[in-house]
């Protein structure tokens, strides 16, 4: 009798059924990006920590799609930006005359930092310069797009019509038209890998500029753009653009769910975004602004799922006092 053979299929068995008996939760996702690449390393840390959990990607055109799927809880999980967020929430912007006061959320994630990249050689140093040059409009495949850059305009009291516009489907597609000289700025992160290559096309370089940083100026960019943060970030070494001190604005990733799912689900999910801060960081350099601190539990403003709430206090990283605790 082959032992080894037995022994080895009981494992397969066992195994499978461990699988098989598993619940699995769908989490909404994009076919390429940021939001792929974020849920994909969620995915994978939540199938491999969370007991009885198996997670995996529900793919769809954008964030605006799955958002209402999970606030009518056919879909378990989602991640979006803390402004598309908040407009979900209060029925504004993007979601204006729809509340999805459904959701719930479970973590603060990461930062985006974000600001308009020219050309060394344009004559265009501060956000004000931008009147009369060619500016994306459109992005019917990244709506959240329309939103800063009109909020970045708004920093410097112009608007739409101060701008030559130039249609875009979206994101990476603006993206390469400013490299193709079709268009005069682009937005983009800090160490994008996209800024890179625009260093390397375009002629003379790129460099970030700066929003205007008085609170005036981000109120006028919280009409589109809400819950958004100035933040300056330094030059220093490999960060292509940044030349000098220079003002971005900020915005927090968060990942959340609906209100329906089970105190057990949210609360293995928290777990294990609090637990894995070394394989979530392993997903890349997204992931470099995650902390398991207590930033894990910022407060936007907005309730927590009392799954979430009862492993925090657990951990320690809140307490009943606390105004996010009073999740509904």
């Amino acid at each position: 009798m082959n032992y080894a053979k037995l022994a080895l299929s009981a494992f397969a068995s066992v195994a499978f059924a461990a699988t098989a008996s598993a619940q699995t939760v769908g989490i909404g996702s994009t076919k390429a990006g940021a939001v792929s690449q974020i849920t994909a390393t969620i995915s994978k840390a939540v199938s491999e920590h969370a007991p009885g959990v198996q997670m995996r990607k529900q793919t769809m055109g954008g964030t605006q799609q799955y958002i209402p799927v999970v606030n009518a809880g056919e879909l378990e999980f989602g991640i979006s930006n803390i402004p598309q967020y908040d407009m979900a929430r209060n029925g504004t912007g993007l979601s204006k005359g729809t509340k999805h006061e459904n959701l719930r959320l479970i973590a603060t994630i990461m930062k985006f930092t974000v600001s308009p990249v020219v050309g060394l050689k344009s004559g265009i140093t501060k956000v004000a310069d931008l009147k009369g040059k060619r500016m994306a409009v459109g992005f019917k495949g990244a709506p959240l797009f329309v939103n800063i850059h009109n909020g970045a305009l708004a920093t410097a009291n112009l608007t739409p019509a101060d701008i030559k516009p130039v249609p875009q489907v979206g994101l990476v597609q603006h993206w390469r038209a400013f490299m193709a000289g079709k268009i005069d700025f682009a937005i983009a992160a800090a160490g994008s890998g996209f800024v890179k290559q625009m260093n390397a096309k375009i002629d003379g370089g790129v460099r970030h500029i700066s929003f205007p940083k008085d609170e005036a100026a981000l109120k006028r960019m919280h009409k589109w753009f809400p819950k958004s943060e100035w933040s300056v970030v330094n030059p220093r070494k490999g960060l292509t653009g940044v030349v000098e001190p220079t003002n971005f604005v900020t915005y927090d990733f968060l990942l959340w769910t609906h209100k329906g799912i089970s105190d057990d689900m949210a609360y293995k999910v928290a777990k294990v975004m609090h637990t894995q801060e070394k394989q979530l960081k392993e997903g890349g350099p997204l992931w470099r602004s995650f902390s398991s601190d207590k930033r894990l539990i910022k407060d936007q403003g907005h309730p927590y799922h009392p799954g979430a709430v009862k492993y925090y206090k657990e951990a320690g990283l809140m307490k009943a006092s606390d105004l996010r605790c009073r999740s509904s």
